[in-house]
């Protein structure tokens, strides 16, 4: 299975910020917001989820005919503590992989360079001048879709948010990582 995990704090958790065996080279792939959302829809609980599936045997059903896992995992902070909100991993295996490396990559960055400069400045307590790049909440249009990912639409200030309910967590945001462009922001 190929993993997408487009949040890339929680990348940098799960790497060492470059730094694991097997994981130095960091890749940034860029999507179509269409394909993304494509995923997201082809995408099944990596567990079974009684609030998206009524039985197991219908979860069960939809695993083996789906190609794309979703699971959600704990997002870090960029000294690998975790935080609240959680992040989103979308697993692909079969005709998804094909079509993922045929038709749905826009770009792809080796941003190895920019890991290891930035994985310098995370010593420094506070991170003053760590850049990462802008991750954006993901607006999932689709209301059947996201009813049955666990995302909810609520409102703020200004504009809409989407996070996702979990019982272990109060509420989190599924971000984004897709067609807009990379640009940089301080934390």
């Amino acid at each position: 299975m190929t993993w997408i995990k487009p949040n890339f704090l929680w990348m940098m958790y799960r790497s060492g910020w470059g730094t694991q065996a097997g994981q130095e080279i960091t890749l940034a792939v860029r999507l179509k917001r269409s394909t993304f959302d494509q995923i997201l829809a082809a995408a099944v609980h990596s567990s079974f989820n009684p609030d998206a599936y009524n039985t197991q045997e219908i979860w069960k059903r939809r695993v083996a005919d789906s190609d794309v896992r979703l699971q959600w995992d704990p997002d870090h902070a960029p000294d690998g503590r975790p935080v609240e909100r959680r992040a989103i991993q979308l697993g692909l295996r079969g005709g998804a992989i094909a079509r993922f490396s045929r038709d749905w990559i826009v770009a792809i960055e080796d941003i190895s360079d920019f890991v290891a400069e930035q994985r310098a400045l995370v010593a420094n307590p506070g991170h003053p001048a760590l850049v990462t790049p802008r991750e954006d909440i993901y607006p999932v249009v689709d209301l059947a879709v996201a009813a049955r990912l666990g995302i909810s639409r609520t409102k703020v200030a200004n504009g809409i948010v989407y996070s996702a309910r979990d019982s272990s967590v109060q509420s989190y945001e599924i971000e984004r990582k897709c067609d807009v462009p990379a640009r940089p922001t301080r934390r």
